[in-house]
């Protein structure tokens, strides 16, 4: 039986009583403002239940005249409400609140020390801590270093071998463009850097103007569109690249393979966002798509790119080249290490991409479920090379939600030499995780193209917050190392991290990750773990595809 005055039309109905009333006020007290802006507000909201009534798109709306409005309101408001009253404080979603407020105290300079012991559960599966030792040692300083680059290579033929090598800090800016980023947000990044002495990577998105003012290093990233140094096809340019690559600020070159965000998956940036520093940056035409492929044109198979590497280091003058990347196939990478064997020709490093990390905006589906989370795709990487003798000669970067001394001290333990981050300088900044990075409209003036926007971030007091966090953080580290009786990070090995196993087993990290002994993978793989003996006799050097299974 369907009701006379169905009762979810009952606030527009009080709508229009409030309406017709509120003339009647007009009309017997033409002088009273407030009648007048009763009938405004009444005049509007009916109007509003009209329209509602008539459109076509919201069901609810059709339904629920005016209220119905509220509905999409909550959901409009749901994350911030859920952010800062409903959620705990170790509830990452993607970064706890504890973990933000712990970035933002670092960054301002306010103290980290917290009273009245752990808020973690310590009998929580998962839960890890590092052993600290009775003898701790005493460091004099936290600017912890690694020199990338210059290790010899007698293999690689005279002038493929780095000549410039650089000593870069342990914790570095990870991959965010021009574009992705405001301009503010690039310059006071970059000058925090320079202030601090660490490293901001430039994303694909190429070197702007905006990375140029303040004159801090950095490590310049290549992808599928050759952003800086690409011909008019959008292939390769030797000449373009010599021109940026000299650059005394650039100090490493990074070929972008894949990235955690959206691993294996290209990207347009539309045509309306392509303004005339965009495309200045990146070498490409104002107002025109611009568009990164999923793949590089460079090179096609694994040997190709090892050469292409070593054309870079020639071209470069001599320093760090190599690539970042987010696990995907184990027969590629496999394929890529045979290249090394095959070819004599290394990269000087390779950066590792955790498919949990990734500041750009990508589909849900491959956020989710798509490349290898950074522990998995660091231990084969770290491992592999260890089978094959070639560690030595390749530094391992990382970067996947690094954002406190143990992240940094976790990963290190786990194979890396040294970690980047992004989200954690992002938030830096100020940053406020409000996850409307791909809009536009950022409220804090890190992730908008807008002026107005962005003029809110002023780029000498966040470029003091970008270096007072790097210095917070490797203070933290310091601290750690010291604790273990160690006296550099990267002394830190799987048998100092221990996770809890269930109420009653803890281990060791040691006993369950892989760990390969030198040399392993160049005889018989008896004993070695299954995705060796897998995957390793399916790579080619001369192809990304695998070979046939044997019958």
């Amino acid at each position: 039986m369907i009701a006379p005055f169905p009762a979810r039309y009952t606030a527009f109905a009080l709508c229009a009583a409030g309406l017709v009333a509120s003339v009647v006020a007009v009309l017997l007290v033409p002088d009273r403002w407030t009648a007048w802006i009763a009938l405004a507000a009444f005049g509007v909201l009916c109007g509003t239940g009209v329209h509602d009534l008539r459109q076509t798109r919201h069901a609810i709306l059709r339904n629920y005249p005016v209220i119905g409005h509220l509905r999409f309101l909550l959901e409009y408001i749901r994350p911030e409400i859920r952010q800062y009253f409903i959620e705990s404080d170790a509830e990452a979603a993607p970064f706890s609140r504890a973990q933000r407020s712990l970035v933002y105290q670092r960054s301002k300079g306010e103290p980290d020390n917290r009273p009245f012991g752990t808020q973690l559960d310590v009998a929580i599966a998962g839960y890890e801590w590092i052993n600290h030792s009775m003898r701790p040692t005493k460091l004099a300083d936290h600017d912890f270093r690694i020199v990338i680059g210059g290790t010899p290579n007698p293999a690689s033929p005279a002038g493929e071998t780095c000549t410039r090598p650089y000593s870069a800090s342990v914790f570095n800016i990870s991959a965010m463009s021009f574009g992705a980023l405001s301009a503010n947000a690039i310059m006071a990044l970059n000058q925090g850097a320079k202030m601090g002495g660490f490293a901001h990577d430039t994303g694909e998105g190429s070197i702007s103007s905006h990375h140029r003012v303040h004159g801090g290093d950095l490590i310049w990233e290549i992808g599928s569109g050759y952003f800086g140094c690409r011909n008019d096809d959008g292939s390769f340019s030797e000449e373009r690249f010599v021109a940026n690559a000299s650059d005394p600020q650039v100090k490493m070159i990074e070929i972008k393979l894949s990235q955690g965000a959206k691993p294996g998956h290209g990207g347009v940036l539309p045509a309306p966002k392509v303004t005339s520093e965009i495309a200045a940056a990146r070498g490409v035409p104002v107002g025109v798509d611009c568009v990164s492929p999923s793949s590089h044109s460079a090179f096609s198979t694994p040997t190709e790119m090892m050469h292409f590497i070593a054309r870079l280091r020639v071209l470069s003058g001599g320093k760090p080249t190599g690539f970042k990347f987010c696990l995907g196939h184990p027969w590629e990478w496999f394929a890529i290490v045979k290249a090394m064997l095959e070819t004599g020709l290394t990269p000087d490093f390779i950066v590792v991409d955790g498919a949990e990390g990734g500041t750009g905006a990508a589909p849900v589906e491959f956020s989710d479920h798509v490349g290898a989370p950074l522990q998995e795709g660091l231990l084969l990487v770290h491992n592999t090379l260890i089978g094959v003798g070639l560690r030595d000669r390749v530094k391992i970067g990382c970067a996947g939600k690094v954002i406190t001394a143990f992240d940094l001290a976790r990963m290190m333990a786990l194979g890396a030499d040294w970690c980047n981050a992004a989200r954690g300088f992002m938030m830096s900044l100020g940053c406020i995780q409000a996850q409307a990075c791909h809009t536009g409209f950022c409220p804090t003036g890190v992730t908008t193209q807008d002026p107005v926007r962005q003029q809110a971030l002023v780029v000498p007091t966040k470029a003091d917050r970008v270096r007072n966090f790097h210095r917070s953080t490797l203070h933290a580290l310091q601290e750690l190392v010291q604790a273990a009786g160690l006296d550099h990070p990267r002394q830190i090995t799987a048998h100092h991290i221990v996770r809890r196993i269930s109420d009653t087993e803890v281990r060791l990290l040691s006993n369950l990750v892989m760990q390969v002994q030198p040399g392993a993978l160049l005889g018989r793989l008896d004993g070695q773990h299954n995705v060796f003996r897998t995957y390793w006799s399916l790579a080619s050097a001369q192809s990304f595809q695998p070979l046939a299974l044997s019958p």
